[in-house]
């Protein structure tokens, strides 16, 4: 049977409480006092699409052997790039093998949904043993609005395959309609929106329904068969419209997470998706839609293999690991929406050689070293000499890798006079618990907050964005592990 084998998700450590958007531009739209409720996920100045993807495809990849993954994709509506393929930067990060099947869904907010249903087929056609599926979006409204209050940056990660299945994917049915409720051009960077009554009304209200009564009966189901009721629909006016046409239980609907994370976009339904697999139990069936131009559904059956996935920081573990941003400017400075002096260091970002990137292929993307054969010493960069002085052993290397290793501060520095839009500048040498030592940038954190041998773990982070020359460059960084260290 195919269905998924394991799950994982991340949210950004910073969260913005709304009322701190509120009381900095309430005065120019007072009407978003209504939305002004809970907090959002923001990620930081170094973090987009493909880095929270990547985080929550290694959370989902705990545990599961790398070489078995035959597939990626990679949804979004705000991937950096739109011509070059953003899900193969992901697999190179993840060091997946070559020889997989990547693609880019995008230009929907059902997007994700659309992915999970082609992977499942996929994997149920014999085409491919163990599919990845990677969402996540980053979505902007303009400052003033109701959309700068409610969007919220995350990310989800599911494999889908034969073997080991915790939740059996059971059927989907779909609808597509070019309703224009929300839209954004190539050119622009905030997103539009019609009237939000017709987006409720014509949109929410009508279609959602109709996507729900078409798969129950088409697979002879009712709607208290099902456990738990994922509905990626932000909006809770429209939510409990929905619940009522239906007849949907509040005791089946999960949370949307509007108000700890807030509308992630084509992530949303995956994102809810990994919490309720958190708090299933074997027999639950989940139903999960999607909704934008048209809507997704599709079923799941949990099976006993469920709690077997539960070592995963998943949605539960990212919302206790949080650090508020109460500075309304300083979210404006790492989302590029205030220019900001950054002086003569800042100004003048070094070309990326994309040649040499290529040449070193997995060095750079994924920390690829090499640990000895004879004694067992790890070393970055790969080296044909052991560095250990009571080994030094030549060309008697195997591949290893850093990027999900975990290890301990051993010095650091907090440097104001280096450039970043976070300063100190944070950098330092780790020291890897099973050997090896990388002098790495550090983030999500403060010179304050860093000591001495506190554990980190690797993230992949963007450098930095040269926008002049359409690149945008990616390597590891350390994160402090806060809830491990005392």
């Amino acid at each position: 049977m195919a269905g998924i084998t394991s799950y994982g998700a991340y949210i950004p450590r910073y969260r913005l409480n709304r009322k701190t958007i509120f009381s900095a531009m309430g005065w120019f739209n007072s009407a978003t006092a209504g939305v002004a409720r809970g907090e959002k996920a923001v990620a930081n100045y170094d973090e987009d699409t493909i880095t929270m993807a990547v985080a929550a495809a290694l959370d989902c990849l705990k545990g599961c052997a790398r070489n078995d993954i035959g597939g990626l994709s990679l949804s979004s509506t705000t991937v950096p790039y739109l011509e070059r393929q953003n899900a193969a930067i992901c697999a190179a990060a993840l060091a997946l093998r070559p020889d997989i099947r990547t693609a880019d869904f995008g230009a929907s907010l059902k997007s994700g949904t659309t992915a999970l249903i082609s992977a499942c087929d996929t994997v149920k056609a014999g085409d491919i043993k163990r599919f990845l599926v990677c969402v996540a979006d980053s979505r902007q409204g303009k400052p003033g609005s109701n959309m700068e209050h409610t969007f919220g940056d995350g990310a989800a990660a599911v494999t889908i395959g034969m073997d080991d299945v915790i939740a059996e994917y059971k059927g989907s049915y779909s609808l597509t309609n070019d309703i224009v409720d929300y839209r954004r051009t190539q050119e622009e960077r905030f997103i539009r929106g019609w009237e939000e009554r017709w987006i409720r009304d014509e949109g929410y209200d009508k279609i959602i329904p109709e996507v729900i009564s078409g798969l129950l009966g088409k697979y002879d189901l009712q709607i208290r068969d099902l456990a738990k009721v994922v509905i990626s629909c932000p909006v809770g006016g429209a939510l409990k419209g929905i619940c009522k046409k239906v007849g949907i239980e509040l005791t089946q609907l999960q949370d949307n997470l509007m108000n700890s994370v807030g509308d992630t976009g084509s992530a949303l339904s995956l994102m809810m998706l990994v919490a309720a697999l958190e708090e299933a139990k074997p027999g639950d069936r989940i139903l999960v839609v999607g909704y934008g131009n048209g809507s997704d559904a599709m079923f799941f059956e949990v099976t006993d293999k469920i709690d077997g996935a539960r070592d995963r920081m998943g949605i539960k573990g990212h919302l206790d690991l949080k650090e508020e941003l109460d500075n309304y400017a300083k979210y404006l400075v790492y989302r590029d929406l205030l220019p900001v002096e950054i002086g003569i260091r800042g100004e003048e970002a070094p070309p990326v050689r994309f040649s040499l990137m290529h040449r070193e292929g997995k060095t750079l993307t994924a920390l690829l070293g090499s640990r000895c054969k004879v004694c067992g010493t790890p070393q970055f960069p790969k080296q044909r000499t052991c560095i250990n002085p009571e080994c030094g052993t030549i060309d008697q290397m195997d591949d290893y890798y850093f990027y999900n290793r975990t290890g301990h501060v051993k010095s650091f520095t907090a440097d104001r006079l280096a450039f970043t839009i976070a300063p100190p500048a944070m950098y330092g040498l780790i020291d890897f618990d099973e050997g090896g030592r990388l002098y790495l940038d550090i983030t999500d954190c403060d010179a304050d907050s860093v000591k001495v041998g506190m554990p980190v773990r690797m993230s992949l982070r963007r450098r930095y964005a040269d926008k002049r020359r359409g690149t945008y460059a990616y390597f590891w960084k350390a994160v402090p592990i806060f809830e491990k260290y005392e």
